[in-house]
Parts: structure tokens; sequence; C-alpha cells
């Protein structure tokens, strides 16, 4: 009872200090069908809007709500191409309409079945803001069909959209679990009324390792922190649930970067060298650890996220060579990054594209452990030239 009182009030101490982070998501998970999806999709978003306020109210910042759908092929079986693309089209403009981001889950939920793959070409080819997915690798095994289709789609999206940023709200899955709420992943089997809570938490991390270069120091106090911070946002996700008739699926604990909030600054702190440096995959597996000992009911990656143009430090020393994509999947041993937003030249292709997903989604069925992979070939850009993006979530770098 002692300690859960201190717990208490460290938490309410941090929250009147406004020292705690940001919500990074707060993400709903329903099924929608043809009829009726724009009803369904208003009466989430008035949930997600009820429960962002009930974040308000208790002092904590939310950045963004989200939507995901069971996945899409369940809803657009039996349109014409057409009818269904229209459907699509249709949810995206939900999602600028009432100021959500919305996902429609993954082409291929297993191996077998490949006959959405060109529906989602279409629909991320054109402009929009709805993210989707291809499971890679599950508890089943490698889905090497499934990662043909996704480096077809990558290659084709590149070269069919503006830019080729229509890869950016799409990502190859290995062993990602349901009702984990950051995107381009989150998806849900189906059947479900439920929603998670994602977490902006770099500067936490970094607060931390400001303080503590010993590992093991710094893991048990990074733990300490997260466990304030996050077990006021769990109290609060309960209470929603209880109040408004939703299952509370759970938190992602994964302390996400976002801009100048930068996790690769967080580790620089800790290892006195630019990130890639020797002494990186320690504090990668230290916040790893740290994260996975929370006392939440974790969903999601549940570790560690390296996006390499969402994070203004990572941007920096991708651009001046301090780490590559084989440090990424090295480092991915120990944690969750995966590869995530990573720039390739235009002509990368197929086959080098399927080479590259298979690594990630090998690595992760062996350590039985989520990864994404978000890759963004240039279209017309080559190794040693600038990306062109002009997505405000997203820096430009070196395509090495």
């Amino acid at each position: 009872m002692r300690n859960a009182l201190l717990t208490l009030a460290l938490a309410a101490i941090a929250l009147h200090a406004g020292e705690h982070p940001k919500v990074r998501a707060i993400t709903a998970f329903i099924d929608v069908d043809p009829l009726g999806y724009t009803h369904q999709i208003e009466d989430a978003a008035k949930f997600l809007n009820a429960a962002r306020d009930a974040y308000r109210s208790a002092g904590w910042e939310v950045e963004t709500i989200r939507i995901a759908t069971q996945p899409f092929p369940q809803y657009t079986q039996g349109l014409t191409h057409d009818a269904a693309l229209a459907m699509l089209r249709g949810i995206d403009s939900l999602g600028a309409k009432l100021s959500f981001m919305p996902s429609i889950g993954p082409a291929m939920w297993n191996d077998g079945d490949s006959s959405a793959v060109d529906l989602l070409i279409d629909f991320l080819s054109e402009p929009g803001h709805t993210n989707a997915s291809l499971i890679t690798a599950a508890e089943d095994g490698i889905h090497w069909n499934a990662i043909r289709h996704a480096a077809r789609l990558i290659d084709t999206v590149s070269r069919r959209s503006v830019h080729g940023q229509g890869n950016l709200n799409f990502a190859a899955i290995a062993m990602l679990k349901p009702y984990g709420p950051f995107f381009p992943g989150a998806y849900h089997p189906g059947g479900s009324r439920a929603f998670s809570i994602g977490m902006e938490g770099a500067g936490v991390v970094a607060e931390v390792f400001a303080q503590e270069h010993d590992p093991r120091a710094a893991e048990k106090k990074l733990t300490e922190a997260l466990n304030v911070q996050l077990g006021a946002v769990e109290r609060i996700a309960t209470e929603i649930a209880a109040s408004k008739g939703w299952k509370f699926a759970g938190l992602d604990p994964t302390p996400a970067p976002l801009g100048q909030v930068s996790i690769a600054r967080a580790i620089e702190s800790f290892t006195g060298a630019p990130f890639g440096s020797s002494g990186t995959m320690t504090a990668a597996a230290v916040i790893t650890r740290a994260v996975q000992s929370v006392a939440v009911k974790r969903v999601g990656y549940s570790g560690l996220m390296v996006p390499v143009l969402e994070d203004a430090v990572l941007t920096r020393r991708w651009d001046e060579g301090a780490f590559s994509m084989d440090s990424l999947l090295a480092y991915s041993a120990v944690c969750a990054a995966g590869l995530d937003t990573i720039p390739l030249a235009g002509d990368t292709g197929e086959e080098r594209l399927a080479h590259i997903l298979s690594d990630v989604a090998t690595l992760a069925y062996k350590w039985q452990k989520p990864l994404a992979a978000r890759l963004l070939p240039a279209p017309g850009r080559k190794s040693g030239e600038r990306t062109e993006f002009d997505d405000a979530r997203m820096a430009n770098a070196l395509i090495h």
C-alpha cells in the first residue's frame, strides 16, 4: 500500500510539473462494412474525442487519435475494384473530415491470398493519409509470398505516388501482434471494439540518460520513471474503458521520438558519442529491458523505435554515415528497431527490396520479436543524392 501511494504521489508531482511525455496516439480498433462504415467510423471518432478529453483534463497532451479497421479484404471482398477503391477513399476522406488517422490493416492476413494487393497499390499511389500493411512473418513462419508482394507494392507505389511518399503509409510487419497503437503497423483480426495507447516517450529516456551513464543504474532509473508515467496513463485508460464500454487492449511503452524529441540524442547523452558509435547497442538494450519491465498491460512493439527520417538527430547521423541499414538490423537483435523510414535509390528494384524485407522477417521470426520495415525508394534519385519528400512528418536525407 505504501509503495502504491508513493507511486501515485510521484505521478501527481510529475503531472503537476508538466514533465510527462505526450500521448502520441489513442487508437481505436473497430469493424466496418460497406453500407454502414460512415456511421461506424463517426461513432468511433466520438469515443476517441471523449478519450482525448479525459487525458487532457488530467493534464496530458494528446498528439493524434487513430482508427484501425479489420483487414480491408474482409469488407471489400465481393465489391468491384472501383467500388472497393471508392470505399477506401471514403475512409480516408472521413479521416480528414473528423481529424483522425485511419488504418485499413493488412492486405494479406496469411501467405496465401494476395488478391487485395493490387487494390492496395492503387489506393496508396494516390495522395492520402490512410495506413496499411502486409504481414511478412507470424507464428506460422516466414511469409515468403507476402515478402514478394510487399516488394512489388513498395516498388510500384514509389513510382506511382508523388515523390514516392505513398510508402510512408505502408509497413511490412513481422511478428507484430494485434492492437499495437502505432501506425502503419496497427491492425486487429476483426470482431473488436477496443483501444490502445502509444506514447512519445523519448524525452523520458533523455532525462534519465542525461543523469545516468552506468547501464545498470540507467536501466533501473528508467524503469522507475516509466512506471510512474505509464502507470498514470494506464489508470486513465482503465477509467475510460469502464465508463465508455470499450475494451482497453493495452499500452505500447515504446519511447517513440518525433523531430527534436529525439531518441538518438538521448542515446548520445548515454554513450557520449554519435548514434551508431560503440555503445549504441548497449543503450538500445537498456531501453528495451526497461520498457519491457514496466508494470502495465503491454501491446505492440514494446521496445525501441529508430525512424530515420522522423527523428532530427537520426536524420543528421544518417547523412553523416554514422549508421546504416546493417547497423539497424544489428540493433534490432536487442530491441524492436526494424528498418523505419529508410531512404533508398529509386532504382532499388523489387529483388533488392525483397532481400531487405526477408532479412527483417528472418530476424523477427528467429528471435520471436516484432519488427517492421518502411522502405522509401525515391523515384529518380540515386546514391549520393537527397530525397525530395514534401510530407511534414519526415525530413529529407541522403541516399547511401
